[in-house]
């Protein structure tokens, strides 16, 4: 049997995040996984930067040319997997995913630093590269034609909001009862349901 809880998923992951990037050992403290679906119908995923969540969804930054940007044009329905594994935390969302506004996007690109601004505007993502060697020269390349000013965002760098309409929570237990607590939007709230381990 559901039953309606008050409970927001959104404020409940965003307490689960503040404790996960509290004295993480991770490198990339809210690196989280992405799945889309390529043309061919298969699903494919990358772990991406987590930027921001709110009541309008799960928010992560990318070119808007690269495979992701072009599965989600075909195909908006995505997930998104978060396992961290030193508090115990596994976190799962569906929905469908949307491009972001140009002045949420140019918000992000200020937050980010020279070297991830100039890598991105040195690169097309996905896109063949002829050698190893070219990286290097490319960066170089680029760091040199900006010495010295800012670098502009990109035209095809943007990001894209996650919009769920579900939300699973595993808090994780050595026993394996682990707890599972799913949320599915109904309307403009959401109803929980305790899950079988």
């Amino acid at each position: 049997m559901r039953l309606r809880f008050m409970d927001n998923p959104i404020s409940k992951f965003q307490l689960w995040w503040q404790a996960a990037v509290a004295d993480s050992p991770l490198q990339q403290k809210s690196a989280v996984c992405v799945s889309t679906i390529d043309e061919s119908g298969f699903p494919t995923g990358r772990f991406v930067d987590l930027k921001a969540v709110s009541d309008k969804g799960f928010v992560f930054c990318s070119y808007l040319e690269s495979a992701k940007g072009k599965h989600i044009e075909c195909n908006p329905k995505s997930a998104m997997t978060i396992w961290w594994d030193h508090v115990g935390y596994q976190v799962r969302v569906v929905g469908t995913a949307e491009i972001i506004s140009a002045d949420e996007a140019e918000h992000f690109w200020q937050t980010r630093s020279r070297s991830a601004q100039l890598t991105t505007t040195a690169f097309d993502q996905s896109k063949p590269l002829d050698s190893e060697d070219r990286l290097t020269t490319q960066l170089q390349e680029t760091s040199d034609k900006l010495a010295g000013q800012p670098v502009p965002r990109p035209l095809n760098w943007g990001g894209y909001r996650i919009n769920p309409i579900s939300i699973e929570f595993l808090t994780f237990r050595e026993s394996r009862l682990h707890l599972r607590e799913l949320f599915e939007r109904n309307g403009t709230g959401w109803e929980k349901q305790l899950l079988q381990p």
